[in-house]
């Protein structure tokens, strides 16, 4: 069979993207289709704009904490109409750069749904044309769930609206506890919004370390987030006055202008003719893949968070990346999810790589190194806010395997941070590494004692 093009992408968001730029680089004819915009959650959705969303909500606490440096904030008003729109200008800019990057390279892009037909076809919905490829890439992503059986669901938005809601609302209640509930609970409270968060565990950011879930939690709080946990809603009903009313399992009622689902996000496989092409999927419907992205069908291949493995953009760009060095080059590459780092943008902010305090005592014995402190700046300014730093050691080998850190910078700390875990570097190599004053980061090469917990091996 004579293959129009030697790759078929599905799905333009950063790791579609990536991987149809690369391969038609490298000489391959290529194409893409997108059924919405190009650039994907991340651009469109997701990272980008949301992070915009979080710069705007800190400047309130920077207004505040102006005070103890002499400045005197007048006046100072937030309209919600002015940063909408100045966002999705920016949205609109970067997923124009996204497919003058496609052009450039070469790559043929198709506006609208793609589904396979077969192992080696794809079938455009809006024109019907079949189109033959001697591989398929499924990019599709994820999207966010619903719990389609609650009663009055349909009354509430996900972060998918959240970005184009007409007016900001005096109240919210966010359900979830993972990284977009509190994310959106620290962009609303810090925006001015009466913000509750509901959760049914008993403490948030589940799969974080311990200490930094109770830390995020407690300063959520402090900062005026009214946290609930231990439940869920077992109806939502609109009132005459336009807003909102959920019932709890827990018995209660709460009363708001909008309710948003933040409770996590489902692979992208519906109508993709997977199955009719014979590609294996997990039981939540992510296509299932090996090391390599491929499926069970040789032609077909998968990355991204359609595949439900770590679902971060970054990661989706990395497979992109070693499924081109692989079938276009050659060169076998496999892409090591292991210490792979992350951030929450809350109040505080967070970022983590390599083992929580659990994970590593569940393979043997521990140093734990911990420093809570006010960083510099909040001291003068009167803000409470405090940083948590956490070093999780292997005692055997003396190597750093996980750090946690909530605070100031975080995120951007997490970044060089994971590059020590990622080499292997010794918690002696941290100590011997002369510290940066006054900073806050020099607090991780200065935690010299640990703590004493009962499989230590001696400190």
């Amino acid at each position: 069979m004579s293959h129009t093009y030697d790759l078929f992408v599905i799905g333009a968001g950063s790791g579609g993207v990536r991987a149809a730029r690369l391969a038609a680089n490298a000489g391959a004819r290529v194409a893409i289709a997108e059924e919405y915009r190009i650039g994907g959650t991340c651009v469109i959705r997701g990272c980008v704009p949301k992070k915009l969303l979080v710069y705007a909500s800190e400047f309130a606490q920077s207004f505040k904490d102006a005070v103890g440096f002499g400045w005197s904030v007048e006046g100072a008003r937030f309209d919600w109409a002015t940063l909408r729109g100045n966002v999705q200008a920016e949205v609109t800019r970067l997923s124009g750069l996204y497919r003058k990057n496609l052009d450039a390279a070469g790559v043929t892009i198709f506006e609208g749904r793609a589904a396979a037909i077969g192992p080696h076809g794809v079938r455009l919905e809006t024109s019907g044309e079949a189109i033959a490829a001697a591989r398929i890439l499924i990019a599709t992503g994820g999207h966010t769930y619903r719990p389609l059986e609650l009663k009055g669901q349909e009354l509430a938005i996900t972060s998918n609206e959240a970005f184009h809601l007409e007016r900001l609302p005096e109240s919210i209640i966010i359900a979830g506890g993972g990284y977009i509930a509190i994310e959106f609970a620290s962009i609303f409270s810090g925006l001015g919004v009466a913000t509750t968060l509901l959760y049914r565990g008993e403490k948030i950011l589940r799969g974080f370390d311990e200490d930094i879930r109770t830390h995020v939690q407690n300063e959520l709080a402090r900062t005026g987030v009214n946290v609930i946990t231990g439940a869920v809603f077992t109806e939502i009903a609109e009132l005459a006055n336009g807003r909102r009313r959920a019932s709890l399992s827990n018995g209660t009622t709460l009363e708001a202008d909008e309710i948003m689902f933040a409770i996590g996000r489902e692979p992208n496989t519906e109508g993709l003719g997977l199955e009719r092409a014979g590609v294996a999927l997990a039981k939540n419907g992510a296509v299932a893949v090996d090391a390599f992205s491929r499926t069970n069908v040789p032609s077909i291949f998968a990355v991204g968070d359609v595949t439900d493995r770590i679902n971060l953009t970054p990661v989706a760009i990395r497979e992109a990346v070693a499924f081109v060095e692989t079938e276009f080059h050659g060169r076998p590459m496999a892409f090591d999810h292991a210490d792979v780092a992350s951030a929450v943008f809350g109040r505080p902010p967070v970022g983590a790589v390599g083992l929580t305090e659990d994970a590593a005592r569940a393979r043997g014995k521990v140093r734990i190194y911990r420093s809570m402190f006010r960083p510099m700046k909040n001291i003068l300014a009167g803000n409470e806010q405090r940083t948590l730093m956490k070093l999780v050691v292997d005692a055997a080998s003396g190597r750093v395997v996980g750090v946690h850190l909530a605070g100031p910078e975080a995120p951007e700390l997490i970044q060089l941070a994971a590059i020590a875990v990622k080499a292997g570097l010794s918690k002696a190599q941290w100590d011997a590494t002369c510290a940066v004053h006054p900073t806050a980061a020099e607090e991780l090469v200065l935690m010299g004692e640990p703590l004493c917990h009962d499989n230590e091996a001696p400190a």
